[in-house]
Formats: C-alpha cells, sequence, structure tokens
C-alpha cells in the first residue's frame, strides 16, 4: 500500500517528543497501557449499546510481553481495534483541533510542559522515545480482516494487510539504546505497579523462567528447564469503588496523577458514595494549576462517567456545569441505563439529580477548605476565583453558595478578601458595599476615586478582572446591602453633604463645561469627593456599561454603538485648573483647559485620548503661558 507522508504537525510532535520532550522516559508504557484499556472500554460500552456489537462476548484483558535477546516489547489488547482508516487517521495524522494549541502550550521548556501529552489523546507517539521501530497490528471488532501499521518515527508510516486471530491491538516495539531497560521482568512488572495498578481490566506479563533441574546433561551441567508464565500484575480494581478508610492518600493521588497526565499532586479530592433516591459514587479532583485549554471554548472535559463500573463517556460537557470546568475525576451511577446517550443524559431525570448533589458537594466542599485552611483556599482561588464568578450569572440556584466563595482584591487587605469579610470591616452608617472596576489593578489603586473614599474610611474592592463588571451586576446586592461601583453616576450622591446636590444644579462652572464639552460627555457632575490635586474624573452612567465592559464588548466583536456611551466627567471645584477655568473669561483658554481636563481624566482611566497629540500641543500651550 505504499509509504505515507506524516502530516506535518505529526512530524513536528513526534520530534519533540524524541528529543526533548519527556523526562521520564518510562510514562510510555503508561501511556499505552491507558489506550489499551480506553479500546477495551470503548468496545465494552458498543457491546451494549451499537446494534452492530450488541451482545458482543470477550473477555477484557491486557497483555505485556517482551523479548530481551530481540530488545522488542509487545503490548496487547483485545478492544476495539481499528481498521485501515482508523490508523490512517489516528495514528498518521492527529485529527485533534487541539494539537497546534498543544505544540504552542509547551512553550520554550518542553520538559517542565511534559505533563500536556497526555491530554491530547496523542499518548501514543511516546512509544518513539524508546523505540527505534514501532508496528501497530490490529482488527477492528465485527471485521474480517487486520491491518498493520510501521514506521521508524520520522517523515513516513506504512499500512497493510495483516492477520489477527480476534479483535483487538498489538503494538510492538523495536527498541532502541534508550529502551532496552524495558525488556525486562522486573522494570515492566514495578511500572504497572506504579503506573497502572488502578486499571480496571487485567493487566497479565508474560515472561520465560529458566529453572535448574537436579539432574546433568552428558557434559556434567545442570539441566536448564524454561517455562513461559502469565501472571498478572495489577490488581485491576477501580479506586473510587473502595471504600475511603482502605484508601491511602498516596494512592488517591497517584490515581489522579496516572489518570490526568499531571506530574504535580493535585490541590485536593473530594471522594463521596451518595445513597436513597439516586446511588452514585464520585471521586472528584482539584488540579494544582488551572488546566491550559479552561478558557478554550473547545476545552476538554475532566470528568468520565461510569454506570455501574461500566464506561460511558469523558467528551461530555453537561456532566457538570461549565463554571466547574477545572474539575477532574470519576462520576459512576448505580441508576443510569448502559445504553445511556449523550441526547438522554442531558434530559435524564437521575443525571439531574446526580449533577445536581454533585455541585452542591463541591461548592460545599469549597467553603469547607476556605473556613478550615485559608492558605490553601487562597491557593485555590488564584487558580479558580474566575470560574467561580461565571457560575454567578450561570447558577442562580447556587448564588448564595457561589458568593460565599469568591474572592476580591481590596484597598485595605493584602491578598484577596470575601464579600463576608468585608461587611465585618464595614465604618458604621455605611450602606453599601464599595467597588471599582477596570482593565488594570494598578491603575484601579492609584484612582483618585479611592483615595477619597479611603479619606473618609470607606473600604473598595478593586475588580481587574474582565468579567467583573457584568458579575457584579449580577449579584446586585449581598446580605441586604448593595453593590456601588464608584466609578460610576450612583455613587456619587452618597459622599454629599446636605445641600450640594442642589447648590450643583445650577453651578455655572458646569455650564461653561457643558458649552465646551457636550460632544464628547454624556453631563457633567460638580465632585464633592476629590481631593485638591485632582482636577477630574469619568464615571459611567448608573444604566451604562463602564468603560472595560465597552472594551470587552469590542473585543468580542460585539461592540457595535459602544462609542455612542459617553462618559460622565465629575470635576473637583477646588482644583486649580478647574477654578481657573471657572474664572476665565476668555473662550479660546476655556476650551483649552476643559480639554486637557477630559484628557486628563481619560489617561487617568488608562485610556488614550482621541487625539494625543492635540492634547499634548494644547498642554504645551497652556504651560508655556
Amino acid at each position: 500500500m505504499g509509504k505515507k507522508q506524516f502530516k506535518t504537525e505529526v512530524s513536528d510532535l513526534l520530534n519533540l517528543i524524541i528529543h526533548s520532550l519527556y523526562s521520564n522516559r518510562e510514562i510510555f508504557l503508561r501511556e499505552l497501557i491507558s489506550n489499551a484499556s480506553d479500546a477495551i472500554d470503548k468496545l465494552k460500552y458498543l457491546s451494549l449499546s451499537d446494534e452492530k456489537l450488541k451482545g458482543f462476548s470477550f473477555d477484557p484483558a491486557i497483555n505485556i510481553s517482551f523479548d530481551s535477546d530481540a530488545k522488542t516489547l509487545t503490548i496487547s489488547d483485545n478492544g476495539i481495534g481499528m481498521d485501515e482508516e482508523d490508523l490512517n487517521s489516528n495514528l498518521g495524522t492527529i485529527a485533534s483541533s487541539g494539537t497546534k494549541k498543544f505544540l504552542a502550550a509547551l512553550g520554550d521548556d518542553a520538559k517542565k510542559n511534559s505533563n500536556l501529552i497526555g491530554q491530547f489523546g496523542v499518548g501514543f507517539y511516546s512509544a518513539f522515545m524508546v523505540a527505534s521501530h514501532v508496528t501497530v497490528i490490529s482488527r477492528k471488532a465485527g471485521a474480517d480482516s487486520a491491518f498493520k501499521w510501521e514506521s521508524d518515527g520520522k517523515a513516513t508510516y506504512t499500512v497493510s494487510e495483516a492477520t489477527r486471530a480476534e479483535q483487538g491491538t498489538d503494538i510492538i516495539l523495536k527498541l532502541n539504546e534508550e529502551g532496552e531497560d524495558y525488556a525486562n521482568r522486573w522494570q515492566l512488572e514495578t511500572l504497572i505497579r506504579k503506573y497502572s495498578d488502578h486499571i480496571a481490566y487485567p493487566i497479565y506479563l508474560e515472561y520465560d523462567q529458566e529453572t535448574y533441574k537436579d539432574e546433568k546433561d552428558a557434559d556434567g551441567n545442570p539441566v536448564k528447564e524454561v517455562e513461559h508464565k502469565r501472571e498478572q500484575v495489577n490488581s485491576a480494581s477501580a479506586l473510587w469503588t473502595r471504600p475511603k478508610s482502605s484508601i491511602t492518600d498516596e494512592e488517591y493521588k497517584e490515581f489522579y496523577k496516572n489518570n490526568y497526565s499531571d506530574s504535580d499532586d493535585p490541590l485536593f479530592y473530594v471522594h463521596t458514595h451518595a445513597e436513597g433516591a439516586t446511588e452514585y459514587t464520585t471521586l472528584f479532583y482539584i488540579p494544582k494549576k488551572a488546566p491550559f485549554d479552561m478558557y478554550y471554548a473547545d476545552y476538554r472535559p475532566g470528568v468520565k462517567l461510569y454506570v455501574k463500573r461500566v464506561y460511558i463517556t469523558d467528551d461530555d460537557k453537561e456532566l457538570l456545569p461549565t463554571y466547574l470546568r477545572f474539575v477532574r475525576g470519576v462520576i459512576d451511577s448505580e441508576d443510569l441505563p448502559l445504553n445511556v446517550s449523550r441526547e438522554i443524559l442531558q434530559e435524564n431525570r437521575i443525571m439531574t439529580a446526580i449533577r445536581n448533589g454533585s455541585v452542591k458537594k463541591l461548592l460545599g466542599e469549597f467553603k469547607k477548605l476556605a473556613d478550615g485552611n485559608p492558605e490553601l483556599y487562597n491557593e485555590f482561588i488564584s487558580q479558580y476565583n474566575r470560574p467561580l464568578k461565571e457560575g454567578l450569572y450561570s447558577d442562580w440556584a447556587n448564588r448564595e453558595s457561589l458568593l460565599e466563595l469568591i474572592r476580591y482584591k481590596s484597598s485595605e487587605v493584602d491578598g484577596y478578601t470575601s464579600l463576608a469579610a468585608y461587611k465585618e470591616r464595614m465604618k458604621d452608617g455605611q450602606k453599601a458595599i464599595y467597588y471599582i472596576s477596570g482593565a488594570k489593578e494598578e491603575i484601579l489603586r492609584g484612582s483618585p476615586l479611592i483615595a477619597s473614599y479611603k479619606e473618609k474610611g470607606y473600604e473598595v474592592l478593586i475588580m481587574d478582572d474582565e468579567i467583573d463588571d457584568l458579575v457584579a451586576g449580577m449579584i446586585h446586592d449581598y446580605k441586604d446591602l448593595p453593590l456601588k461601583a464608584i466609578n460610576k453616576s450612583g455613587a456619587v450622591d452618597d459622599m454629599k453633604e446636605g445641600g450640594e446636590k442642589k447648590a450643583e444644579e445650577a453651578s455655572p462652572l458646569k455650564d461653561k463645561l457643558m458649552k465646551q464639552l457636550s460632544a464628547q460627555v454624556k453631563d457633567v457632575i460638580i465632585s464633592s469627593r476629590l481631593a485638591s490635586d485632582t482636577a477630574a474624573v469619568l464615571v459611567s452612567d448608573e444604566n451604562d456599561p463602564s468603560f472595560q465592559m465597552q472594551r470587552l464588548l469590542k473585543q468580542m466583536g460585539g461592540g457595535e454603538g459602544m462609542d455612542d456611551f459617553k462618559p460622565i466627567l465629575e470635576v473637583n471645584p477646588s482644583n486649580s485648573l478647574v477654578m481657573k477655568l471657572e474664572a476665565t473669561e476668555d473662550e479660546q483658554e476655556a476650551s483649552s483647559l476643559a480639554r486637557i481636563i477630559l484628557d486628563q481624566a481619560f489617561i487617568a482611566e488608562g485610556i488614550l485620548p482621541k487625539d494625543p497629540t492635540g492634547f499634548v500641543k494644547e498642554l504645551t500651550r497652556i504651560l508655556g503661558k
């Protein structure tokens, strides 16, 4: 059938894997055994759900054998198998759209990021770290013929017809110098127990054991006898089905690292067995570092669904809500039908109960962690604060729980603070939770508005996450306390004292500024909350999107009409520049001063004036006078 070229992406990937990716070469065996287990999972599922394979009977097993003289290692399974088309699409190309993202995600420090490979389902290629040549012989379940795939891991591969007695796949590695040590019984036994003891199917190791009889041959040497042995190496029990009391912390961690291709221990884990109207078991892990694809639209879900220990799917984004997409683990139901489809899952009453129960359990465990181990919770929040905030506008049923979990930066304390802690620190008589939102923390912390609130003893939350504006609007209030953005017009009156509002309404200063700036601003407010060294700040109308929200919508391609929202200019009448404007009778000078005051306010927001050159000229002219 001739040689075929690898896709460029595969060639790049193979080169990376062989030369620099894996700092720990022995992981190749874990990857190949994991693939074999997945193949058996698929056949087991299809034998229950696919009309063509219903009732297909087989005895699931993974078999490993080696030849130390020939320097070969073979990993065999009797799972779903592959036909010619599968071999070309699965091994000749990498079908996943995430491959380029994978290569990009590795960055310069390939070894540091080696754990990423398993997340993309390309673990098969790790075989080339220890093999100079790889042969795959496979027969698809239900098919009459088998096919052979061969490659040296360089530029080409071949696919040809072959023979295999039953369905399944053999992967035959011709070991290179770095891989010769793996044609060894003790080495293989150690690695299987280390990485794959949890695999739910028996893993057998075949080897020849030499013994010597008491009798001697004609030359007087002991007679050697070779006995072929096949022994099960792993315990073949699903970890989550065992009682919690029988599982060590180390076993929990090893299960996570081996199943989720992570070199780090999990931050923490939650193992639950629920009984009653719905019976199910869950084992959830929180990764120490956020999954690299957490903010990709095509993120890979991290939870596998089993029914009575039969694998169903690991590609369903409905098993947990989207904002918990960072959770890894297992859901095993006793009550779902074995032939449940993805469409049925979304509407299934039992699955809904499992999902709701799992969410409440996870959020409850997060709260326990926050109360009992604040240091570890801060680690958690540093990675997952934003997804939890997403839950506030997507999971109304758990709003109250989520409000206790999210954290914000503050003008008064280091690190993160909760809304509950803010409320406890509030000044007597304070009637709102104040916050400021925007793009960059350093700009927000330097805002003249914060200085004026701190002067009066009011704490201000710093909301520098791009989704904070949207979320704060959804929160609206916390324990009957309204949330007020100090950079929106609704908070201005909170700092006024009696009679000031009436005086402002007839202010000649306001009239003069509106005359000069009516095309650029929606309104002018005379401020009583700004320090004397601040001429003006920009605020948004209470009903308009903030500057941050406008920027976000433009970035997302939904910014049509955003330019129609004009800011409100809040001016300080006691500032010398503003006083100069108020006093001047020169129309040109009034125009220049008004423009400088407005453009300075834009710059303080981290926004470039619409005409920077014009601003500099006007500023130079005024300073020259």
